[in-house]
């Protein structure tokens, strides 16, 4: 009899871990079809005729109107949509109108080095914020060292409310003009990565510094811990085994969705820097109003972002399984 209970009980103890995972695909699929429908939408409001600004002004009018057809631009809006989504489903990200070459080798080119530079920047906020929150709130744990606080306060607001797009500039003028430094823009080795990686890097650093400050605090002020300090364990052991496990746990939630943004941020840093990234190709391909890329472009980096977020719940949930049955 305990058999069969265990195995019938077996499928309602995972029925939440199902439900919840098809419900995070669902929202997935549903995201990624908003994302498709507005990339298309978005570059058509822009004024002007693609095909006019990729042949020139001075293109005959039976050459334009050839290239319309050529590209479907001569339909009605819904078909237009219709043929994208199907192209799409073939997973042909059609033709760039200004240079002629597949808009699916150009993702292949520049997409690892937009990942690389998110990732890298990624790694950089973890390795800055989680120790360094940690450490500053012991520091000024109970009021200690006001003057360390209140610069930890100041500095991190500061840099957590400036621009990627402003910190990139100013990095450029004071590493890379006044002080040369380190290279101004593309991608000429290693030294390349340092400026753009700081752009993207510094505010998410410093609000996750502030959030791991706080949520250790907490930590530091609960009953376990001070029973754990009243048996005069080793300062080390106390702040590693007893107060870094919970107080990081919380800010995981947010480091996990700091990837996500961090894609997203790229395509303003990219531009400041010339970084040979989908970003800056999405810049460009917007003045010149070079549908395919464009489109192709958001697509790229939304489903990017939407996947990532997608993974980030996934691996939130089998850290804290409760979670899961909360939310089903």
């Amino acid at each position: 009899m305990t058999t069969v209970s265990a195995r019938l009980g077996a499928p309602v103890r995972h029925r939440p871990w199902v439900v919840f995972c098809c419900r995070r695909a669902a929202r997935l699929v549903v995201a990624l079809f908003v994302v498709v429908t507005a990339s298309f939408a978005m570059i058509r409001l822009i004024p002007g005729d693609p095909v006019r600004a990729a042949l020139g002004v001075d293109a005959p009018p039976d050459l334009v109107a050839a290239k319309r057809r050529e590209l479907g631009l001569d339909r009605g809006l819904p078909e237009q949509y219709w043929q994208h989504l199907r192209r799409l489903a073939r997973g042909d990200l059609g033709v760039s109108l200004v240079t002629g070459e597949p808009v699916a080798d150009l993702v292949r080119a520049r997409l690892p080095a937009t990942l690389l530079l998110a990732v890298l920047a990624f790694a950089c906020v973890l390795v800055v914020a989680l120790p360094g929150g940690l450490l500053a709130a012991v520091w000024t744990r109970g009021r200690r060292r006001p003057r360390a606080e209140l610069a930890f306060t100041a500095t991190t607001s500061v840099l957590a409310g400036v621009p990627d797009f402003v910190l990139a500039a100013g990095l450029t003028a004071g590493l890379a003009v006044a002080l040369p430094v380190l290279p101004v823009a593309g991608d000429l080795g290693p030294r390349s990565y340092v400026l753009p990686v700081l752009a993207l890097a510094l505010a998410p650093t410093a609000v996750l510094l502030r959030i791991v400050r706080v949520e250790t605090l907490k930590v530091l002020a609960a009953d376990y811990v001070r029973a754990a300090r009243a048996k005069r364990l080793p300062a080390l052991r106390l702040h590693l085994r007893h107060v870094a496990p919970n107080a990081l746990t919380a800010s995981l939630t947010f480091a996990g969705n700091l990837l996500p943004a961090l894609i997203a941020g790229t395509v303003l840093v990219e531009k400041v820097f010339a970084w040979p990234g989908i970003g800056s190709a999405m810049a460009q391909s917007v003045a010149a109003q070079d549908y395919a890329v464009v489109e192709a472009s958001v697509l790229v980096l939304g489903s990017s972002v939407l996947v990532v977020n997608f993974l980030v719940d996934l691996a939130l949930a089998l850290l804290d399984p409760r979670s899961v049955i909360r939310k089903t």
